[in-house]
């Protein structure tokens, strides 16, 4: 009972329930870049090349010039077509999170800069490790003589 109580504070946690929701949203994006790229990307590019449907593109490891068209369905081949489009899947997934990643780097710097520094008003006394103004020159907890500090 003690493992399902820990498994269920694991699982409720924010982060968790935030890394399951992006894993999803990753899925279904994944998709979307997948039909972009098999369905808009790709027949435009076969078109340029010659008509050629870069899902049947294979360097068959048998000779296939004598076997029937399900023979040939089932030959051992290097799917190298396939191979491209997954290729290109995978460099405009990138893309588009390093330009996700970039906007948020843009807009954590903006959030830095509006922020003001902080003015320090305060410092630590040697003697007694009280605080006292920047200005002091002597500790008011236990009158020590301090170094005086350099404004001007």
């Amino acid at each position: 009972m003690k493992i399902v109580k820990e498994f269920k504070e694991f699982a409720t946690k924010g982060n968790v329930i935030d890394l399951a929701v992006g894993v999803i949203i990753g899925g279904a994006f994944g998709k979307i870049v997948t039909s972009l790229v098999n369905d808009i990307i790709m027949p435009p590019i076969g078109r340029i090349l010659g008509e050629v449907n870069f899902k049947h593109l294979k360097f068959y490891l048998v000779k296939t010039e004598t076997m029937t068209p399900d023979q040939i369905a089932q030959a051992p081949a290097i799917a190298y077509g396939s191979f491209i489009n997954t290729l290109l899947d995978f460099l405009i997934v990138a893309f588009c999170i390093f330009m996700l990643v970039k906007v948020i780097n843009i807009v954590r710097r903006k959030e830095k800069k509006e922020e003001a520094p902080v003015e320090v008003t305060e410092k630590d006394c040697p003697y007694c490790l009280s605080k006292v103004p920047v200005k002091a020159t002597r500790c008011k907890h236990c009158t020590s003589q301090l170094e005086a500090a350099a404004h001007g």
